[in-house]
């Protein structure tokens, strides 16, 4: 808490006003019990010092925080914190960090045969068929549904079949 206090104090110098890109918010800090300024009951932390990074270093690498990805990490910062362009350096840490980098899904392609199938351009052009077996029989004597799904629209049909069909009689 000194050290943001003392941080807080250095950086609403006239001089350093500009450079913290607080110019008009100084009317809506207000202190709170332990002498830190507040901006709507989040500490506001200026850009003077190392403090932003020790902060940004204990929300993402802490032994409680593991690792969290972007929104989560900024999420849970700004319950507590505020500073001018907070958002972005918080994106601009994870993307830094290079477990995440190396670890995360959205940067990972399925590995083997698990590839994503391409998007059909048009509806009923590409379609996926299935069979639900072994149900009761019906009075005409069905005992299996044949389900038929378009890719794109994902629109089914549902047809009652007899189980011993011939695939001739199904195409």
């Amino acid at each position: 808490m000194s050290e943001i206090s003392k941080a807080q104090d250095e950086a609403l110098l006239e001089r350093n006003i500009r450079r913290e890109r607080i110019v008009g918010q100084q009317g809506n800090l207000g202190t709170n019990s332990y002498g830190v300024r507040t901006r709507f009951c989040q500490m506001w932390k200026p850009k003077i010092g190392e403090l932003i990074a020790k902060i940004l270093d204990e929300a993402h690498k802490s032994r409680y925080s593991i690792h969290p990805g972007t929104d989560k990490m900024y999420q849970h910062l700004k319950k507590e914190y505020w500073w001018p362009d907070m958002k972005n350096d918080v994106t601009e840490y994870v993307n830094k960090c290079l477990t995440c980098s190396l670890v995360k899904a959205e940067h990972q392609m399925p590995c083997g045969k698990m590839q994503p199938l391409p998007i059909p351009e048009w509806k009923w052009k590409e379609i996926t068929m299935d069979f639900i077996t072994k149900l009761p029989r019906t009075a005409k004597g069905n005992d299996t549904i044949c389900v038929i799904v378009d890719r794109l629209t994902k629109s089914a049909h549902f047809l009652p079949i007899r189980e011993t069909s011939s695939s001739e009689k199904l195409t």
